[in-house]
C-alpha cells in the first residue's frame, strides 16, 4: 500500500516581494515579508516605508564594529540610532492593565425580606462582574516606532532575544498602536566574512559570542514560521556582506593566524558549547 503524501505546509511568508523595494536592495538585504508586511508598509505607510528603506540602502558597516565590543550597545547599533533618531524614530513603551466584565454570570445581590407572614425568601439579580488584570501589558519594548510602524535590530544577542521582539511587536499590533514591524538581523550571507574574522584574530570565545546560539536569520525565521508573531504583519530582512563596506582591505590588514570551523546551523534547542551566555564585549547586545 503506498503511503499517504505529506499533507500541504501552510505558511504566513508571501510568496513574492518583487517591485516593492528599490534597485539594489536585494544585495544589500534578505528579505522575508509575513502577513503582507512589505505590501502594507509599501502602500500603507508609504512614507515610513521610504524613509526606512532609504537609511537602509545607505547604511553601512567597518569590519572591525562586527567584533567590536560594547557594554550596552555595539556601535552598528549606536550608529542605527543616529540614522533614525534624527527623524522621529524612538523607543517606545508599552503598559496597561486589563479589565474584565463578565456579562453571561451574576454576583450574588440578596434583597431583604418583607417582614410579616408569606414574606417571599431573599432574591438575587444578575449583575455584571468586574475583574482586573493589573500590568497585563508590561513594559513591552520596541526601539524604533514611528507612527504604525515599529522597527527593531538585532545584530549579536542570545537568540532568544528574538522571542522578546516578536512578543513585544504582536502586543503592540495587539493593542492597535501599529499596523506592521521590521526586524532586521544578520544573513547567513555573512557567516564566511565572520569565519574569516575568527581565523585572523584573536578574540577570546568567538563562537561562543558569535555563533549558532546568537541571532542569525535562521533562527528568526523558525520562529516566524511557528507563528511566534501572532498576527502582526512582520518584515524580516537580513544583512548582508555588500553592507559591510571595508572587508577585503581589512583582510589585507589582517594575515590568517588560524583555520578553525565556525558554525551557525546548529538545530533549534539543541545545547551546544555556543550555548553559554556572551562575554562581555563580543556578544553586546542588539
Amino acid at each position: 500500500m503506498p503511503p499517504e503524501p505529506e499533507p500541504p505546509v501552510i505558511s504566513a511568508e508571501d510568496n513574492s516581494t518583487s517591485g516593492l523595494f528599490p534597485k539594489g536592495f536585494t544585495d544589500l538585504y534578505e528579505v522575508h515579508s509575513y502577513r503582507n508586511a512589505a505590501r502594507i508598509l509599501r502602500y500603507a505607510c508609504e512614507p515610513e516605508f521610504n524613509e526606512l528603506i532609504s537609511k537602509l540602502m545607505g547604511f553601512r558597516i567597518k569590519t572591525a564594529d562586527m567584533v567590536a565590543g560594547g557594554k550596552n550597545k555595539s556601535k552598528i547599533a549606536i550608529d542605527m540610532d543616529k540614522l533614525l533618531h534624527p527623524l522621529g524614530w524612538h523607543e517606545t513603551r508599552i503598559a496597561g492593565d486589563l479589565y474584565i466584565r463578565l456579562m453571561g454570570g451574576s454576583k450574588p445581590k440578596a434583597k431583604k425580606p418583607k417582614k410579616g407572614k408569606g414574606a417571599p425568601a431573599a432574591t438575587t439579580e444578575p449583575e455584571p462582574y468586574d475583574f482586573k488584570i493589573p500590568r497585563f501589558v508590561d513594559g513591552h519594548k520596541i526601539d524604533f516606532v514611528k507612527e504604525r510602524v515599529a522597527f527593531d535590530m538585532e545584530w549579536n544577542s542570545k537568540d532568544q532575544t528574538f522571542d522578546r521582539d516578536l512578543y513585544a511587536m504582536r502586543t503592540f499590533y495587539d493593542c492597535n498602536i501599529i499596523t506592521v514591524g521590521v526586524l532586521l538581523t544578520r544573513s547567513a550571507d555573512l557567516k564566511t566574512l565572520f569565519a574569516e574574522i575568527q581565523n585572523r584574530t584573536a578574540i577570546k570565545g568567538f563562537k561562543s559570542k558569535y555563533g549558532a546560539s546568537t541571532t542569525w536569520m535562521d533562527k528568526l525565521i523558525y520562529r516566524m514560521n511557528a507563528g511566534r508573531a501572532g498576527g502582526c504583519p512582520i518584515l524580516v530582512l537580513g544583512i548582508k556582506p555588500s553592507v559591510v563596506s571595508d572587508f577585503e582591505e581589512w583582510t589585507k590588514a589582517h594575515p590568517v593566524k588560524s583555520i578553525k570551523p565556525f558554525e551557525i546551523e546548529a538545530p533549534e534547542g539543541e545545547e551546544t558549547e555556543d550555548s553559554e551566555e556572551s562575554e562581555e564585549g563580543g556578544g553586546g547586545e542588539e
